[in-house]
């Protein structure tokens, strides 16, 4: 039996529906909690619903690239896999690794060989057991971040802003220069989106009236780079 019948199976996609299933039950949890906070502090129904848009139109950009991810991911570990492990777990980088990893500890290579049911099975166990690292961290630090957070601010609230900012720059910088030395068309990519990044902060300010533009702005960059990037 081929290893993409299993992988496409009805018990396949109960499993990993079981979990997709899980992450929009607290999906809804957070969002009714968040309004409900929301109206506690004083904020009205139009500022949340603003948002909530603005979060909603943020996250397009990055959402094609985990499209993108997924029907990679689909053709090598299957439709139910791929749709549950980038769902909630969401590390592309990390998902076609594992993968890999975990089909050459049996001497198969993932895009290559020909993938047996053994394969398969040990790049679904290689995937779950690499992500539980993290999952254990948030789990029990979680609740003791509050404590750390007064303790390296001091209280200070604008250091908590500055701290945010600088780990942002950081988390998306140490992406960034691989991209900038490899002199091919992801350099044109990320310099043409940060130059439109930058278009659209100046325009925005110049029209600040216009919450439209700051709204679209990362989507348009996200965008109009990979688009200039097809056109060279």
């Amino acid at each position: 039996m081929d290893y993409l019948v299993i992988a496409n199976s009805v018990p396949m996609w109960i499993a990993a529906g079981l979990g997709v299933g899980l992450v929009l039950f607290q999906s809804f949890l957070f969002t009714k909690k968040s309004l409900a906070a929301g109206k506690k502090i004083g904020l009205s129904d139009q500022q949340m619903k603003s948002a909530m848009k603005s979060s909603l139109i943020t996250s397009l950009g990055p959402t094609m690239v985990i499209l993108t991810a997924l029907l990679v991911l689909i053709v090598n570990v299957g439709s139910p896999t791929a749709w549950m492990r980038l769902s909630f777990i969401g590390s592309v980088m990390f998902e076609m690794m594992a993968a890999g990893f975990g089909t050459e500890a049996v001497g198969v290579t993932l895009g290559v060989d020909e993938v047996t049911k053994v394969a398969f099975a040990n790049a679904l166990w290689t995937m779950a057991l690499g992500s539980i690292g993290w999952t254990l961290v948030a789990v029990l630090t979680a609740d003791k971040m509050d404590k750390a957070q007064k303790k390296l601010t001091k209280g200070d609230a604008g250091m908590i802003k500055v701290i945010s900012a600088a780990a942002l720059i950081g988390a998306f910088g140490g992406l960034l220069p691989p991209h900038l030395l490899s002199w091919n068309l992801n350099t044109v990519s990320a310099i043409s989106g940060a130059v439109i990044m930058g278009i659209m902060m100046i325009v925005s300010k110049r029209y600040s009236d216009k919450t439209w533009l700051k709204e679209w702005a990362l989507a348009i960059a996200l965008f109009g780079g990979m688009f200039v990037a097809v056109i060279v």
